[in-house]
This record gives structure tokens, C-alpha cells and sequence, in this order.
């Protein structure tokens, strides 16, 4: 309700100055979260379901250290044995076609489930911490001469600096995954600084 401010000869509420009658910019107390872009649906058989606007390729980098932390819990979860729910992942290409990927195997599924307690796969971001921590698992265990990158330790894989910095930072591919060749060109070359956050 609206008061009189007899001091001043003018009405004075939440939206106005007592001195001066200017209107003010109150911020809400509560803002409300923006809605993600991904929409999320459990089947009756526990499958959740993604349907993503973009392709795999358009997701953006990372910060290697939040790629990092995703590694250590999503190793925590294995580890545990904290298996998660198959997921299948509905991208939308650029002509509006349709491509499906489905994260199923176990492994994949307790890595996603890691990944989605803290960071949200209902996110852009989430879902591209998720996809580059798959892709960095699959492309390790085919190219070998990433193995000076990754060390063997009791707690178990310790990965080096600067295959994490290039894990967040390449783009992934059509598939999801990392391009062998162009992880070995940018991992022989500085990575920029600011992609080191």
C-alpha cells in the first residue's frame, strides 16, 4: 500500500524515493531459473530420455578443472558400484534431423549418473562435462601413445594437465567422441591459457 510521505508532499511506497520521487529498480528476491533447453522424460522402464536442439559437435568447452572433478567422482561411482539408469540422448542436427545415442552399457551409465548428481545433465554444460569424460574414456583406450598422458596410481588413473586442459577445450565430433587426429595436433602445441580455468 501506498503512503503519503507528509515530509515531502508526495506518495512514497516500495517503487519510489522518499526524497526525490525517482522511481527505483527493486531486484526480485527470488529469480527465477532460467528453463533448459533440454527436456528430460522417465519411460515406465526407468529410461531417461534427453531431447537436446543441437548436434553433438555445437557443445561447448569446458573448464578442465570441472572435467577433472567429473573424472574423480565418476570414478568414485565406479568404484562404489553406484550403477545408474540407461539414458538415450536425442540430438537435433542442424537440418532438423533426428540423431540418437544411447548410454546403456554400465558403465557408461554410472559415469553419466556421477556426472548428472553434480553438474546436471539437463544442462548444456552438464551434458558436455558427461559426453567429453566418455569420449576422453573411449579415446584412451584405443589411441596408445596417449599413454605418457595418464598414469596408473592405487587410488587409479591420474590423468596429466594438459590431456585434461585439451579434453575440455577440442570440440567433440559428429559421434560424440574426440577426433584422434586432432587431439595429437593440439596436444603437441600450448594450449591458450584461458582455456586452463
Amino acid at each position: 500500500m501506498v503512503k503519503p510521505d507528509r515530509r515531502h508532499g508526495h506518495e512514497s511506497g516500495p517503487d519510489t524515493a522518499p526524497a526525490t520521487g525517482l522511481a527505483l529498480t527493486i531486484p526480485p528476491r527470488h529469480i527465477a531459473r532460467m528453463p533448459s533447453p533440454i527436456r528430460v522424460a522417465r519411460g515406465p522402464d526407468g529410461l531417461l530420455s534427453y531431447a537436446i536442439p543441437r548436434p553433438p559437435e555445437s557443445l561447448p568447452p569446458v573448464a578442465p578443472r570441472d572435467l577433472e572433478s567429473a573424472w574423480d567422482r565418476a570414478r568414485d561411482a565406479a568404484a562404489a558400484e553406484r550403477w545408474g539408469p540407461p539414458r538415450r540422448l536425442l540430438f537435433r542436427r542442424q537440418d532438423g534431423s533426428p540423431q540418437e545415442m544411447l548410454l546403456a552399457d554400465a558403465d557408461a551409465a554410472c559415469w553419466a549418473e556421477a556426472v548428472d548428481a553434480v553438474n546436471d545433465l539437463a544442462t548444456i554444460r552438464g551434458l558436455s562435462i558427461c559426453l567429453r569424460l566418455l569420449a576422453l574414456v573411449e579415446i584412451m583406450s584405443r589411441a596408445r601413445w596417449l599413454m605418457g598422458l595418464y598414469a596408473m596410481t592405487p587410488q587409479g588413473i591420474e590423468l596429466h594437465p594438459e590431456l585434461l586442459r585439451a579434453a575440455a577445450a577440442m570440440p567433440l565430433d559428429a559421434a560424440a567422441r574426440f577426433d584422434e587426429t586432432g587431439l595429437r595436433r593440439l596436444l603437441s602445441r600450448p594450449i591458450p591459457s584461458g582455456a586452463s580455468q
